[in-house]
């Protein structure tokens, strides 16, 4: 077994969601998140994606960025899929998921743990979005 770090994975580069309504779900996430997405495709297919800068810097081998992207599925996808979940780091969960229940969205569970509090609800695409917030 090599102890060599450059033979690991070293974090996330990306999370790609695919998506039946990449324009409606990233509105959505636009919307109740307040992510800035760009956009751009080629056809029929439209995508949209932004980062979550962790480390920027001049050097691009040195910057530290996760990609988040919504992507036009290639087939038409169920609704009942529950393929993917993703956790999202969030300051303030008690002042979102007030802005997200006024908004008509419906919190599946919250729980308290003593290194964060958690949060889980649906996109308008059936995928399970967890919140947290680190204590």
């Amino acid at each position: 077994m090599s102890t060599d770090d450059s033979t690991k994975v070293a974090g996330i580069g990306g999370v790609f969601l695919k998506a039946n309504d990449p324009a409606a779900l990233a509105a959505w996430y636009s919307r109740h998140f307040g992510l800035q997405f760009q956009s751009g495709g080629c056809g029929n297919e439209q995508n949209y994606w932004l980062e979550f800068v962790a480390y920027d810097d001049p050097i691009p081998a040195k910057r530290i960025a996760t990609v988040f992207a919504i992507q036009s599925a290639k087939s038409r996808l169920p609704a009942e899929r529950h393929a993917v979940e993703i956790n999202y780091r969030v300051p303030d969960l008690a002042g979102l998921l007030s802005k997200l229940t006024a908004a008509g969205i419906a919190i599946e569970k919250q729980e308290d743990y003593d290194y964060g509090r958690f949060a889980w609800l649906r996109d308008p695409e059936n995928n399970r979005v967890e919140l947290y917030q680190p204590k």
